[in-house]
């Protein structure tokens, strides 16, 4: 029996397995790098190890302080989470060796389905349908081909290719991102099946010789081939169709002789053939949706088959009504899904009361490894959460599951949230038409929540109305106007940065502290006056009318106004400046702006800036070459990924700051671009 675990791991899945074990008894270590020591699943663990490093991601590789602290701290049993180490054949071995238990399948199916390239020559002589492969690209013989890495997952390394011509750069980027993330850069290219759907069958199995499938999960919607919406059961997937992936998802467990919770991918063409595509020794991310329809705590499972007993049922569990996942990522999904650091000022979503484990009944679940004041920054992946919900059915689920998120509180970073919300709510996905395009043929859905002109300009004079009040409120001064000017009958402004630019919010009130008058307008660059304020408009497109608006109530945390005879409020959190302001209709974040900005040294022309933190990995170019418009000039590496920085025009490197493996901040110069 196990009494004492450690995780090793970090953030959400190591808080989803400390959940299990309190529940059972046992006792749990976290481990940590110099940047989680404040991280909530060390502060949720009985005991904490801190691993020294010099890389906080890679400190988490090194399964010899992973073992030699599971050692420090008296535990009796590993649990690899996912990501990391989970998928490593002499991590397991070397966890049994040090006579911990393992909590996974053994080293040797590992190994066997660490390699994509190995798996499918095996399961092929199994009988499980396979795709074209090829190891080499000069063996490639028709397109388009998806170049992929053999170990790892979570799509790191994947590139879709169409044509020969851009086959040899795409390999030597996968080979160098898979190296980057799992150590190993063997890729091999698979045909790519277009409007494929992504089909899972979860499976648990003991060393009592049970095998038992879990359903199906569908994570057709993806992006840079990494998932973000999944759900179960499948709609594509009708009874037969279930029966025949399940028993291809048997036959490549009893191939390996697994025992553990495991995850058999498989591609679903738009004619109803599948294709397998990796065995997942571990448990996945998107396990939550199988809790909840199938009734049982995964977790649990894999601890009791880790302690040698046997499975509470030897046949599929029926299913539940319908659950549905989103992952929420810190990440622009409108600019190329940059991740976004800084601090998480507020990460709070309305209803989701249940949290790392199975629901005892429909309604929301959050994962998490994030919480107020959590810190988000390069060293990993950008998720942040993951939002599950449960219902009678797929309808209902989503209905829940969008709503939800359009409440969802997320201050600080970039989400991804609002392209959820649309996903959710798109008749498309609502219909069933999901696949792995589905985000290429829907760009409408990455347009924000807060998209109405009258929506963005409320919502600003929300902040301005706030702010006065909290001015109100302080101890020097407090008749003071919070804007800028001290004459009764003008306009108080504030200016903002804001949603496509900088946004002027004009406001006055009467005698009573009523709404007397109020105007925004988007600030043009070149223009230094004011002039022109009363009745200008967001809209650059032309004047729109501002709607008639009485202030009901106005507190630095809370604005109620009367739109038209339409009760609307607004939620305000101010952090240093920079206010979030929540609604029904979404989120917006402003940045007020000095009245006196202080001066700042200026870029010079052609400069070519850091998108993001991180560290340079290549640097492709030497100062006096002459480049054209769309080169590749370096790239940076942060959150697990490969960003490149291409040429914007025909020009010289006049210029050049940074050389491979210098780490640079968002916005640092990288190099000056002269144009022809």
């Amino acid at each position: 029996m196990i009494s004492r675990l450690l995780v090793a791991n970090r953030g959400e899945i190591a808080r989803r397995v400390f959940a299990t074990c309190r529940a059972m008894g046992i006792e749990t270590v976290a481990v940590y790098s110099d940047a989680d020591a404040d991280s909530p699943h060390v502060a949720e663990a009985d005991y904490a190890v801190h691993l020294p490093g010099n890389s906080p991601a890679a400190t988490y590789l090194r399964g010899d302080l992973l073992i030699a602290a599971a050692r420090k701290c008296g535990a009796d049993a590993v649990h690899p989470g996912y990501g990391f180490l989970s998928e490593n054949a002499d991590f397991a071995r070397a966890v049994i060796d040090a006579g911990l238990t393992w909590v996974g399948p053994s080293p040797k199916a590992i190994a066997m389905m660490g390699s994509k390239l190995e798996a499918k020559a095996l399961l092929a002589e199994a009988g499980v349908p396979m795709l074209p492969t090829a190891v080499e690209p000069e063996d490639v013989d028709a397109f388009p081909v998806l170049v992929k890495a053999s170990a790892g997952g979570g799509g790191r390394g994947m590139r879709i290719v169409r044509d020969r011509e851009s086959l040899a750069e795409a390999v030597a980027a996968a080979r160098r991102e898979a190296a980057s993330a799992f150590g190993d850069g063997t890729v091999f290219c698979e045909r790519y099946v277009e409007r494929a759907r992504h089909i899972e069958v979860q499976i648990m199995a003991d060393s009592h010789g049970n095998v038992v499938p879990l359903g199906e999960r569908e994570c057709s919607i993806q992006r840079r081939h990494q998932k973000i919406v999944e759900e179960t059961p499948s709609p594509a997937v009708d009874a037969a169709l279930r029966e025949r992936l399940c028993q291809a998802a048997i036959v490549a467990a009893r191939a390996v002789s697994y025992v553990g919770a495991g995850t058999v991918e498989f591609l679903l063409a738009p004619g109803g053939e599948f294709f397998f595509l990796e065995m997942n020794t571990r448990l996945q991310v998107e396990h939550p949706v199988t809790e909840c329809v199938v009734g049982v705590d995964m977790v649990r499972l894999q601890l009791v088959v880790a302690e040698g007993g046997a499975l509470p049922f030897n046949g599929p569990p029926p299913l539940r009504g319908h659950a549905i996942e989103v992952r929420l990522y810190a990440e622009d999904p409108a600019y190329a899904w940059m991740p976004s650091t800084g601090t998480l000022h507020r990460f709070d979503v309305p209803g989701a009361a249940n949290a790392f484990g199975p629901l005892p009944e429909p309604g929301l679940r959050l994962d998490s490894g994030v919480a107020d004041g959590s810190v988000i920054g390069v060293h990993y992946d950008p998720m942040l959460a993951k939002l599950i919900a449960w219902a009678p059915t797929r309808a209902e689920a989503a209905r829940m599951l969008g709503g939800a998120l359009a409440r969802a509180r997320i201050h600080g970073v970039t989400t991804n949230r609002d392209l959820l919300v649309r996903v959710l709510r798109h008749a498309a996905f609502l219909s069933g038409g999901t696949d792995t395009g589905f985000l290429d043929r829907h760009p409408e859905v990455f347009t924000p929540l807060l998209s109405s002109v009258d929506a963005v300009r409320l919502s600003c004079l929300a902040a301005a109305l706030s702010g006065a009040a909290r001015r109100a409120k302080t101890a020097l001064m407090p008749g003071l106007p919070s804007g800028w000017r001290n004459v009764p009958s003008a306009l108080q402004t504030v200016v903002y940065e804001g949603p496509g630019g900088t946004i002027e919010v004009g406001y006055r009130l009467d005698r009573a502290n009523d709404l007397a008058a109020w105007a925004v307008r988007r600030i043009d660059p070149e223009d230094s006056g004011n002039a022109g304020l009363p009745g200008a408009a967001l809209d650059p497109a032309g004047a729109i009318d501002h709607p008639p608006a009485a202030i009901l109530s106005a507190t630095g945390e809370r604005v109620v106004l009367d739109v038209g005879g339409v009760r609307l409020q607004f939620a305000i959190h101010e952090v240093d400046g920079v206010s979030f302001v929540d609604s029904t209709e979404g989120s917006v974040t402003l940045t007020e702006l000095p009245r006196y900005p202080l001066p700042v040294a200026e870029q010079p022309e052609g400069s070519l800036v850091a998108p993001l933190p991180g560290a340079v990995g290549r640097v492709l170019v030497v100062p006096g070459q002459r480049v054209m418009a769309g080169d590749l000039l370096l790239t940076v590496e942060a959150m697990k990924l490969e960003h490149p920085v291409h040429a914007p025009t025909d020009g010289v490197i006049s210029d050049l700051r940074v050389t491979v493996g210098s780490q640079v901040e968002s916005g640092a110069l990288l190099a000056v671009l002269t144009p022809s």
